[in-house]
């Protein structure tokens, strides 16, 4: 018996002298610690405190060992500091966030390793020699193989669900993602998380149970400027007629019809979202809002020419008869063919009237009358074949338009000559025929020549107006002829 105690002391000893080198301990720490020099320890990283925003869209960031949960402000966080029974894997935390809530164990009391692993207490690691750590624990090498890592069970480390132990005897996670050990379907994307991994859907699309669903982005506005039209997992936008999306494919810009692809015949004006075509003056537009047609002027009135109206391509011009001449580009003005060109003799002389000219002998007396003076001419008294004719005859021409109105006073007879004791009258000898004049008698040596009927020319008319001169003591009688030739104008201008 003591012979036996003595040899298991004696092992004992012997056990100690093997394991008085010197240890070796590690600082490196796991993502989501960082080593402590003071403390000698890993101690966790608080991210919601370094991390600039770390949550997005209302969320609140709740700091946990080895990483930070973003939680709905709503989420309520309990925290359970009874005694655990048993290792709880740090799974059980992720389980949590889902829900809105965080279970949390005492770490000094589980022995649970910081971020996600579990360390073996000291109840699990034979042998005093053993020390443990939040996130640092010291192994006495064997001095006849410090590299290795003792291949004892009681010396290796239990992992929770995700984790699997490193040649360096520390737990790292499994990554599902790249294993194939994942569950997420074919429409998913695999996305490692620390001790597990989460199935996502693709961009475009969101989870709806367990399928993904597309996402109606034109739902959310203000997506699109005008027009959105939805994809299987996207959208694109569109732009209205005369719009066109600019680089940014949200926003759409108006088009320059009149610079892209000026569809107008003649003037195109370009307008938000669309443009108009206007035609050039003596041009309207067509039935189909593009093309020009010419507008007719000459059909749209019969007021725009004095005589003859001419459309042209854009306008319209005015012509007038022969003898005429237009002027201020509508009206027709006589031309006096008298004072440029004519064909008369010398022997003759010119008259002009309303749209022509005439040549009239410059003596026009017949015998056994005589020229006096310019167009009169008198019959010698010593000629016995005077006493039955007038005395004198005197020319004269004039020329009024076609259509004039009536009564129109037209010309004026006067005695040139007024004896005492007489007494003159005034008649129409000859030419009024069908009663288209009246003479009228103004004064005791003048009458007036009125046009009571309406006359249409081209016509020639010759009236002789004849003066009466009888001695109030009936001693002498006489007259005198005034040859009146009218041409009657083809127009009324």
């Amino acid at each position: 018996m003591l012979q036996t105690v003595f040899l298991t002391m004696l092992t004992v000893v012997l056990v100690r002298s093997q394991y008085t080198e010197e240890t070796i301990t590690y600082t490196q720490c796991t993502d989501g610690y960082e080593w402590d020099p003071v403390r000698q320890q890993c101690k966790d990283i608080d991210e919601c405190d370094i991390v600039p925003d770390a949550c997005k869209g209302g969320m609140k960031c709740v700091n946990h060992y080895g990483g930070y949960l973003c939680l709905p402000k709503t989420a309520q966080i309990i925290v359970n500091n009874e005694q655990p029974q048993q290792e709880t894997p740090a799974a059980e935390a992720s389980s949590g966030a889902a829900t809105g809530s965080i279970a949390a164990s005492s770490v000094a009391t589980s022995g649970v390793v910081p971020g996600g692993g579990f360390m073996a207490s000291a109840t699990a690691v034979a042998g005093p020699e053993v020390q443990t750590g939040r996130n640092n624990f010291v192994i006495r090498r064997n001095p006849a193989d410090p590299q290795r890592i003792p291949s004892n069970p009681s010396h290796r480390i239990q992992c929770a669900a995700g984790y699997e132990q490193s040649e360096h005897n520390v737990c790292q996670d499994i990554d599902e993602c790249t294993s194939g050990t994942h569950n997420c379907r074919e429409d998913q994307v695999c996305i490692n998380l620390r001790g597990s991994f989460t199935c996502q859907c693709l961009p475009g699309y969101q989870k709806r149970g367990e399928q993904c669903v597309d996402i109606d982005e034109c739902t959310v506005p203000p997506y699109c400027h005008q027009r959105c039209v939805n994809t299987p997992g996207s959208f694109y936008c569109q732009c209205n007629p005369g719009f066109q999306l600019a680089a940014n494919n949200y926003t759409c810009v108006d088009i320059n019809e009149c610079d892209a692809s000026n569809q107008c015949a003649q003037q195109c004006y370009n307008i938000l979202g669309s443009f108009i075509c206007q035609c050039n003056q003596g041009y309207e537009l067509s039935s189909d809002r593009l093309s020009c047609e010419d507008i007719d002027e000459c059909r749209t009135s019969s007021y725009l020419c004095q005589y003859q109206c001419v459309n042209e391509p854009g306008k319209f011009s005015c012509m007038c008869p022969q003898g005429y001449q237009v002027v201020r580009s509508r009206t027709c003005q006589d031309i006096n063919e008298c004072e440029t060109t004519n064909e008369c003799r010398e022997d003759e002389m010119c008259w002009n009237y309303h749209g022509g000219f005439r040549c009239y002998p410059r003596n026009p007396c017949q015998d056994p009358y005589v020229l006096t003076s310019e167009n009169r001419c008198v019959c010698p008294v010593s000629n016995a074949m005077c006493r039955e004719g007038p005395q004198s005859i005197v020319y004269k021409y004039m020329s009024i338009r076609s259509d004039r109105s009536v009564p129109s006073d037209i010309f004026q007879i006067q005695a040139t000559t007024i004896y005492a004791n007489t007494i003159n009258t005034f008649r129409i000898k000859s030419g009024n025929e069908n009663g288209e004049f009246y003479l009228r008698q103004t004064s005791p040596v003048s009458a007036m020549l009125v046009l009571v009927k309406s006359l249409s020319g081209p016509r020639e008319y010759i009236v002789d107006l004849e003066m009466l001169t009888v001695s109030s003591i009936g001693t002498f009688r006489t007259s005198s002829v005034l040859r009146l030739t009218i041409i009657v104008g083809p127009f009324s201008f």
